[in-house]
């Protein structure tokens, strides 16, 4: 309608409206300022608000990776410094293992080279035993049959029974 008017006005009229003009554009500027104070400004503002908390979340996400980042780091480290320190207690424990079980079987060693030499002093000194109370028995049998030779005239046949009847005792002795 107003285009119809502008064209009309201009075929019927020999000169230009300039007072349609001024007044369209002083509306025109009216409507300007109306829609910057009442639309465009606030607009703007939210705009600007929405702007300012994208960047503010994009640094604090940048922020909050480069933290997660620094802690995984922090994270992978312990544990390769753990597992550095678990595998050296179990080398180190295999070791301590090793060191027991060589003084073990050195002390069982020893404590059977100990029993072994005390057995055989004790087999040697049994034995001493044996061979002097077999001495005495020796010694006392042949008292035994030199005061039988003696209380009586032998024949060789009695001093031959008297032999091996002295014989027959020490084998009874052992």
């Amino acid at each position: 309608m107003f285009l119809d008017h502008l064209v009309l006005g201009a075929a019927g009229h020999q000169g230009v409206n300039w007072g349609d003009i001024a007044f369209t554009l002083i509306m025109f500027i009216i409507l300007m300022a109306i829609l910057k104070k009442v639309a465009w400004g606030p607009l703007m503002g939210i705009m600007q608000k929405r702007e300012e908390q994208v960047a503010n979340d994009l640094d604090e996400a940048a922020k909050n990776r480069q933290e997660s980042q620094q802690l995984l780091e922090e994270q992978r480290s312990l544990l390769n410094k753990s597992q550095n320190e678990a595998q050296a207690i179990v080398e180190n424990a295999k070791k301590q293992a090793e060191m027991q079980k060589q003084e073990i079987v050195s002390a069982a060693k020893n404590e059977a080279v100990r029993l072994q030499e005390s057995a055989k002093r004790d087999i040697e000194a049994e034995r001493e035993k044996a061979i002097a109370a077999v001495r005495e028995e020796v010694v006392s049998l042949s008292v035994l049959a030199a005061s039988k030779v003696l209380s009586k005239e032998v024949s060789e046949q009695d001093n031959r029974a008297l032999i091996e009847e002295t014989i027959a005792k020490a084998g009874e002795a052992r």
